[in-house]
């Protein structure tokens, strides 16, 4: 939030948004909105109770949060591309929890920005370039399996149907190898997150 009145106005429009959804009894996506409101919001809300006053804003501050608004909307669009998977589709769609889905997406993609601000304010600063390029093959890694579960799912399903017998190959694929690679993609990618974050406030 790049401005005191973007930010108000922000604040504004989930809370005129929040008490129409509890008026309609959406209470979970209400509860959704709100929190990713407040993560969000985390530093100028914090700002304002600790320091009483609007944090800085510097070019370095505006290239951050820039960054951060294009994660948190690229992670959004790649989930509801998702979830608009044939078989995904007909999962959600047809379950009475659809709008918890749809909550759950605000404060996942909420939190992608908050993760990416603190990476790029604080954990990038106390890496290395080593390190940098061990986190972007972590990341590679991880992104990469979960393409691969998806599309070893897919697969999986296509050739059962088509031969009428159980699929082995991709069936391994997506329930073990994948899953597998996406854990170790997460933790080193999370184990070199926290290193940044720890190196800065030692550092600082």
């Amino acid at each position: 939030m790049k401005t005191k009145r973007l930010f108000l106005a922000v604040s504004i429009t989930a809370l005129v948004l929040t008490v129409i959804l509890i008026s309609l009894k959406a209470y979970y996506v209400a509860i959704a909105l709100v929190a990713g409101t407040l993560i969000m919001g985390y530093r100028e809300l914090w700002s304002l109770l600790k320091r009483r006053g609007w944090p800085p804003l510097d070019e370095r501050v505006k290239e951050n949060v820039s960054k951060s608004i294009r994660n948190g909307f690229i992670f959004l669009v790649l989930a509801l591309a998702f979830l608009m998977l044939p078989f995904s589709t007909i999962i959600t769609t047809k379950s009475p929890n659809f709008v918890h889905v749809l909550g759950g997406l605000f404060v996942s993609a909420s939190l992608v920005y908050l993760l990416s601000y603190l990476f790029y304010d604080r954990a990038e600063p106390g890496l290395g370039e080593r390190w940098l390029r061990m986190l972007r093959i972590f990341l590679l890694v991880a992104g990469i399996s979960v393409g691969v579960f998806i599309i070893g799912v897919v697969l999986h399903n296509f050739l059962s149907g088509l031969f009428k017998v159980e699929e082995p190959v991709f069936f391994v694929i997506s329930v073990f190898i994948a899953p597998l690679a996406c854990a170790v993609g997460i933790i080193g990618s999370l184990f070199i997150f926290i290193k940044g974050l720890l190196g800065r406030t030692i550092e600082g």
